[in-house]
């Protein structure tokens, strides 16, 4: 079915039988409007946590609520109408038992409507993963570089460079696959790693900073148009430079305030023709 003739969202069977097949798009969104205007061309709208330092200034994720992911949540779901929608759950919010994952995921889903959940880590989690699926929550995995442990990972860095390490991601990732997650976001990972990883599970898989292997790839929206300016990470591809142009805009506008160009009449009610 088309993108123009499709009623109803992208289900979350549907993006697990894509396996192997046509690749599937995926963007960060964290507003209505702009899930409005990536909801035409996506498949999939994650609403990451990554909005703690893209929106609110963070140094890393783990500020980030369960509060703040449920309100970024729900106005990503008014904005949009066709992608399945997949909300992060945050740290501190599901790693103390599976019960506790269950309340925090429950809460998403009935006050946000999201489709699935998101959460990190490999092995340890699987048990968690599998006490949810189990009762009607979809999951989606996170391994390789998990942001929410980034202070035990040591910083920023690719990960699966060593042996041992790229066996240990291997391991994670068959682990969430088979506890029942639906697909696995690979993170900063070498290549070869990302692709071994793709053909030894038997669900989709969807890279950054991974492999263009993987079933599908995702990325910060933010960094992808240019309005997160802080770095840029080295598996971005920039495809517009819209943090300048609201800087040009700005610009313009405070010069016309300054020369009383803005506002003209024709910004102005009842104003009158002057003789």
């Amino acid at each position: 079915m088309s993108i123009e003739t499709r009623i109803g969202r992208i289900t979350v069977p549907e993006i697990r039988a894509r396996k192997g097949g046509e690749p599937i798009v995926c963007l960060t969104a964290y507003s209505a409007s702009v899930a409005q205007r990536l909801d035409p061309h996506v498949d999939l709208l994650l609403v990451g946590d990554s909005l703690g330092m893209v929106l609110y200034g963070f140094e890393s994720t783990l500020s980030v609520t369960v509060d703040m992911m449920i309100a970024h949540g729900a106005a990503v779901r008014r904005g949009s109408r066709r992608a399945c929608l997949v909300v992060d759950m945050p740290f501190g919010s599901y790693q103390e038992s599976p019960a506790a994952a269950f309340r925090t995921a429950a809460r998403l889903m009935t006050e946000t409507g999201c489709s699935a959940v998101k959460l990190e880590g490999g092995r340890e989690m699987a048990e968690t993963i599998a006490f949810l699926t189990a009762r009607g929550i979809p999951v989606m995995g996170h391994v390789g570089l998990v942001p929410q442990s980034v202070h035990s990972l040591g910083g920023f860095r690719a990960r699966g460079r060593e042996e041992a390490q790229a066996e240990a991601i291997l391991a994670d990732a068959r682990a969430v696959a088979e506890a029942g997650a639906f697909s696995i976001v690979l993170e900063g990972m070498v290549e070869p790693l990302a692709r071994s990883i793709t053909e030894a599970v038997d669900v989709p898989t969807i890279g950054i900073g991974a492999s263009p292997a993987c079933d599908g790839q995702v990325l910060v929206t933010d960094d992808l148009v240019g309005l997160f300016g802080d770095f840029t990470p080295k598996f971005v591809k920039r495809y517009a430079e819209l943090g300048d142009a609201i800087g040009e805009a700005a610009a313009a506008y405070a010069a016309d305030v300054r020369a009383r160009r803005f506002p003209g009449p024709e910004h102005c009610f009842g104003t009158r023709a002057r003789a």
